[in-house]
């Protein structure tokens, strides 16, 4: 009888609960600190119990009520007033009252893109800085101007989980911030005496088919195949059963400082001291051929850390060796007979040589074993191609080959999972991990959390993850735009930075990020678009030029102009027609400002060609706000062209000194 009781109790129980939280869920974005956009209806959601009443009460005296969905969802709008704060908004539900402070009313704009808008205000050390970066923290002491960083997310379906927080501009705290957007932010700030909020969501070395929706992608035909491959199995769930097995420790997501960053990779410890030692059995370690990659185990990419070992035999220990390896990326502690002899720890050293000295004090006649400790981050792990021991009696001996290996951690969701040194690696399943470069996966885990959260519009600086494929991109991008208008369901102000010149090919013939540079510019051609020109301020041996602050200018001016009524001149010069009188073409320009300026006194950028498409330089003449080119030994012009390379230089600028774009044209 007791038994049966018990069984009706709990029956009685199952059913009488809400299966939705009886507390009320926020998105980290309506948090202390946040910024609401100005003088609009904003969008408020979040989560509770089913069926139940809310009731969203702000300072400035607007009062919404709302009850829940049969799934416990909430959503509504609330009007805002001019730019002003702090305010405070409660949101108050039969069994919770919750109070949002600090709240800002302004103008609140999406950061987004790859490495260039990721880049904080500390660069990439230890080379890759901001310009002037240490007297531009010095003075950023602007509370008004408030950045939201999301959090680095992949997701194989669209996400609303998000992980963030609303942060204060001060020198403590401006290190982390995107520098582009911050100097975005600074500007806009600076004209209008508003808040501003960013909403930084950006990830390195990523492509725009990673922060397109998988509807988007399908619908104009790119990535099919790849995207009914990743439809097939929840590779998440596979990759958390596993993960969840063992400990992690978390990486961090940003560096104060570039000391911090080495000490933390420095010090990381998986309880793998002993594999450095000269004595170890490390008969059932796997092998691996290096030169080359480390990181490809079991047919995919393992980013984590690795050990390898390998013996050497040496018979003339009278003096001391280098240890010399082109390159091993990213980072590596090096031992030689158990003595640590070198490492480099850290962002920013994943091409930097490693020539480590190996005294003779720990060399010994016959066997000697190296041990090494590679830290893969993302992307390729590998060693460069030299590899050897020199000494000073000239002896050169290879130390290519087979080496053995083992991993001790890998890398899922920001996180370091500690294997045990025992595990053998034939235990691990075969992980179909997300990796940031694959389509829609950043949509879904950056993007789509952040709909519809009410903003004035969006930046971007992207664009170096798909030099070579242009043709795609000329598609792909404005889709993209288009994608993102969908899901806000508001055709908003899209705001993006033109790659920088870059080498990215030492041979001339295979430029070709000037290809991308013009299926960048032909996207002018969606309305409430507009594009930085960074001809100019670019660095031919840097993808991450330090000149962020002028693409922030950039970025905002174009704002200035578009969105709030300023009477600043718009930025650099944009072909806007062309036509052909006998053997010359007239090209005619909009936005010149007071004038064209051309500088004949740097290398000719102009370049035309009959129907044959045989390039040569062209002679230019500048009248008012046109450009006529021509050559002797072309008399039936068809195509001009203009900074067509990786590294052009900027010759033809507004009055107001800002760059034209590179461009292709037929006439036709």
């Amino acid at each position: 009888m007791k038994k049966y009781l018990l069984i009706i109790i709990l029956f009685g129980m199952f059913f009488s609960c809400d299966h939705h939280t009886n507390k009320i869920v926020l998105s980290p974005l309506f948090t202390d600190g946040m910024v609401l956009q100005r003088n609009t209806k904003v969008n408020v959601w979040g989560e509770s119990s089913r069926n139940t009443e809310i009731n969203i009460i702000s300072e400035w005296g607007q009062e919404l009520k709302l009850k829940s969905d049969s799934t416990g969802i909430w959503k509504g709008k609330i009007l805002t007033p001019k730019a002003g704060g702090p305010f405070y908004l409660k949101i108050i539900s039969e069994n919770q009252n919750i109070t949002i402070e600090d709240i800002m009313i302004g103008e609140v704009w999406i950061a987004s893109g790859q490495s260039n808008m990721e880049m904080t205000m500390n660069g990439f050390p230890p080379k890759e800085l901001i310009l002037n970066s240490e007297n531009e923290i010095l003075n950023a002491n602007y509370p008004n101007i408030r950045m939201f960083d999301v959090e680095r997310s992949m997701k194989s379906k669209p996400s609303n989980k998000l992980s963030g927080s609303w942060i204060k501009t001060s020198p403590k705290e401006v290190e982390s911030f995107s520098a582009a957007a911050y100097f975005f932010a600074q500007e806009i700030h600076k004209q209008l005496d508003i808040p501003i909020g960013i909403i930084h969501s950006s990830w390195g070395g990523t492509p725009a088919e990673a922060w397109t929706s998988g509807i988007k992608l399908k619908e104009l035909g790119f990535f099919v195949n790849t995207l009914e491959n990743m439809g097939k199995s929840d590779p998440e769930e596979v990759a958390i059963q596993w993960f969840n097995k063992f400990k992690s420790i978390d990486i961090p997501q940003k560096s104060p400082s570039e000391g911090v960053l080495k000490e933390y990779y420095k010090n990381l410890q998986f309880s793998d001291g002993k594999l450095s030692e000269f004595e170890l059995d490390d008969q059932s370690w796997q092998t691996v051929f290096l030169p080359g990659r480390f990181d490809t185990l079991k047919l995919e990419q393992f980013d984590g850390v690795i050990w390898l070992r390998k013996e050497i035999f040496l018979d003339d220990i009278s003096s001391d060796y280098n240890l010399n390896i082109e390159y091993i990326d990213d980072m590596d502690k090096t031992y030689f007979n158990g003595n640590l002899i070198g490492d480099f720890s850290g962002y920013g050293y994943h091409r930097k040589k490693r020539n480590y000295n190996v005294p003779k004090s720990i060399l010994k006649k016959g066997k000697n074993v190296i041990a090494i400790r590679a830290i893969d981050i993302v992307g390729e792990g590998k060693f460069g191609r030299e590899m050897n021991l020199t000494n000073n009696n000239g002896k050169i001996i290879s130390i290519e080959g087979l080496w053995k290996y083992k991993p001790v951690a890998e890398i899922y969701e920001n996180k370091f999972y500690t294997y045990e040194t025992k595990l053998s690696l034939a235990e691990r399943p075969f992980l179909n991990k997300l990796s940031p470069s694959l389509p829609k996966v950043l949509f879904n885990g950056m993007i789509n959390p952040l709909i519809p959260y009410t903003m004035k519009g969006v930046i971007w600086y992207q664009g170096e993850g798909n030099v070579g494929r242009h043709n795609q991109y000329s598609s792909l991008f404005p889709g993209m735009i288009e994608d993102w208008r969908n899901k806000w369901n508001n055709e908003f102000p899209f705001y993006f930075v033109q790659i920088a010149p870059f080498r990215y090919a030492e041979d001339p013939l295979k430029n070709v990020s000037q290809e991308l540079r013009e299926a960048q510019r032909k996207t002018l051609e969606l309305p409430k678009t507009g594009m930085v020109v960074t001809l100019d301020i670019g660095d031919f041996d840097n993808i991450h030029p330090a000149n962020k602050k002028d693409v922030g200018k950039r970025l905002a001016r174009l704002a200035l102009v578009n969105d709030y009524d300023s009477d600043l001149a718009p930025l650099g010069p944009i072909l806007n027609g062309s036509e052909i009188f006998k053997n010359t073409i007239k090209l005619s320009f909009t936005h010149v400002g007071s004038g064209l300026e051309y500088f004949n006194d740097q290398v000719n950028q102009f370049e035309i060609a009959g129907s044959n498409m045989n390039f040569l330089k062209a002679n230019v003449r500048v009248e008012e706000n046109n450009i006529f080119v021509s050559s002797p030994l072309i008399k039936h012009p068809k195509h001009v062209r203009y900074a067509w390379s990786d590294t052009p230089m900027a010759t033809l600028f507004s009055g107001d000194g800002f760059p034209a774009s590179s461009f292709k044209i037929e006439i036709k």
